[in-house]
């Protein structure tokens, strides 16, 4: 699904679910997903739909009553299987994560300069006077200024924009080959954001890394990433190159998103939107996950659930009505 390049993380089958009274309740529904070495891969959908906790799942990150099933291969080392000391090394060394808040995610009671070294210590053999001076250019290199001085401030004397920067710094320390990052623009102006995500891209050509990116955000896929996943609830339901994805959308919940962001010359059209809300995890209906709230929705959809497959080269689907919604994107073109 990544095209020509190797597959650096293979993910097949995740599934995230919580034990409860009520049952089990699955948040993320077996996906598949894969990132090549040096890509940018884009994972949107609504609030709720289960892209954070893809990401958690990914990394082990998911504790009790919650359980993580399924596959994830990192440059071919079965991550499911290895010992929890080895996955330590593994998160911040060779994969980190950029979490959804940063003034929830710091710690508030440490400066940024002993949480940056933190990692230094967990991931590099430097000496102490080495990791101070590695966490300086570090907050140098996103762009915080008079770094060396900041080193020793709390994460409530940096601005919200700042913090961001500085959770960017502590995920970097370890020089991993693939950042996840969990709406790193989220809670920011829109000036800020776009200061974050070119920050964002150009580590990423700089340092070869791969990245994986949380949004609900069209507009951030397109100007950062290469490839897209469509999640609804807790489903990929579309997978493919950004431009193929935005010109030719295959399932209704894709047309909807891309059908609800303001086009450049049409300021005095309607926005359209998707009627009703996503369900919530005691409430998934059978068959597509996305019926109730399709116009294409038939019996087979309400019956039966839809696989993701290739439906062209590079793009991938799980809609059985495809042709109608592509041939509704072209008219609404």
């Amino acid at each position: 699904m990544s095209g020509s390049r190797a597959n650096a993380l293979e993910v097949r089958g995740l599934s995230v679910g919580f034990d409860t009274p009520a049952g089990r309740l699955t948040a993320v529904d077996a996906i598949d997903l894969d990132v090549a070495a040096g890509e940018t891969l884009g994972l949107v959908g609504e609030s709720g739909s289960g892209k954070s906790l893809t990401l958690r799942g990914i990394l082990r990150l998911i504790r009790a009553p919650g359980r993580v099933e399924g596959s994830v291969r990192w440059n071919g080392i079965d991550l499911a299987s290895l010992p929890e000391r080895r996955m330590r090394d593994v998160r911040g060394g060779e994969i980190a994560m950029i979490f959804q808040e940063p003034m929830t995610a710091l710690n508030p009671v440490l400066s940024v300069g002993i949480q940056i070294d933190e990692v230094l210590k967990s991931h590099s053999t430097l000496r102490r006077a080495e990791r101070r001076a590695r966490a300086a250019e570090l907050l140098a290199l996103v762009g915080i200024p008079d770094a060396e001085r900041r080193l020793g401030d709390y994460p409530h004397q940096f601005s919200g924009g700042q913090r961001q920067r500085a959770m960017i710094a502590i995920a970097l320390a370890g020089e991993p080959k693939l950042l996840l990052a969990d709406e790193p623009t989220t809670a920011l102006d829109v000036t800020i954001q776009d200061q974050i995500l070119r920050l964002l891209v150009d580590l990423k050509e700089r340092l070869g890394m791969g990245v994986v990116l949380v949004t609900h955000d069209l507009g951030v896929v397109a100007a950062s990433c290469e490839r897209v996943a469509v999640m609804y609830a807790g489903r990929i339901v579309e997978v493919g190159r950004v431009a193929d994805v935005f010109a030719a959308p295959r399932h209704a919940y894709t047309l909807g998103l891309i059908g609800s962001v303001p086009q450049a010359g049409a300021e005095r059209s309607a926005l359209a939107s998707i009627e009703g809300t996503p369900p919530g995890l005691a409430s998934i209906p059978d068959g597509c996950a996305f019926h109730p709230r399709c116009r294409f929705a038939s019996t087979q959809c309400r019956a039966e659930r839809p696989r993701l497959a290739e439906a062209v080269p590079s793009h991938s689907v799980a809609c059985f009505h495809q042709d109608e919604v592509l041939a509704a994107r072209r008219l609404a073109a």
